[in-house]
């Protein structure tokens, strides 16, 4: 006699709407005006873990909505042109998207790899979009400060991946 086999449904509730929540509300924690030792808090783009994780875990019409919410919350927040960091993380998604037949199953050190190219494409994106609107360049510094947390929180995405993606053998 076979026995049942347990499969575990993962809805969008669980890879979607608790890591967007998630992701704003760190992002609002490190929005915060507090110094310490004459330093602010860094602002990583939180979202990108999602833009980046999503379309390997599952592609849905669900997550690019996602994530043009919640890069509105970002532009809002951060006081950026409007839309410019949905387009961004769209930018991503697609990306990592068409890629998504390679990337599926890599070991973590090659995804860290297409995480930063995927990530340095953002933030270029980011920075020509606001050159063009503003007039001007923006600090490749404060660029910088905000690239390397971005890189930072991988494991974020990592974590992530490896949690969700049997979560739901449908799609494979």
């Amino acid at each position: 006699m076979r026995r049942p086999v347990a499969v575990r449904v993962v809805g969008p509730l669980q890879w979607i709407v608790y890591p967007s929540l998630l992701a704003i509300l760190a992002t609002l924690v490190l929005a915060t005006p507090v110094t310490l030792f004459g330093l602010s808090l860094p602002e990583p783009v939180i979202p990108m873990v999602l833009a980046f994780a999503w379309p390997l875990i599952r592609p849905s019409i669900t997550a690019p909505l996602a994530l043009f919410a919640l890069g509105l919350v970002l532009d809002l927040l951060w006081y950026g042109p409007l839309g410019l960091w949905g387009l961004v993380l769209l930018c991503v998604y697609a990306a990592i998207l068409v890629s998504r037949n390679f990337l599926i199953g890599q070991e973590t050190r090659v995804l860290f790899v297409w995480y930063t190219v995927a990530a340095l494409g953002a933030f270029f994106l980011a920075w020509v979009i606001v050159t063009i609107a503003a007039g001007r360049a923006p600090s490749l510094l404060a660029l910088l400060g905000q690239v390397v947390p971005t890189l930072l929180i991988f494991p974020l995405a990592d974590r992530l991946i490896q949690r969700f993606d049997d979560g739901d053998v449908r799609f494979r």
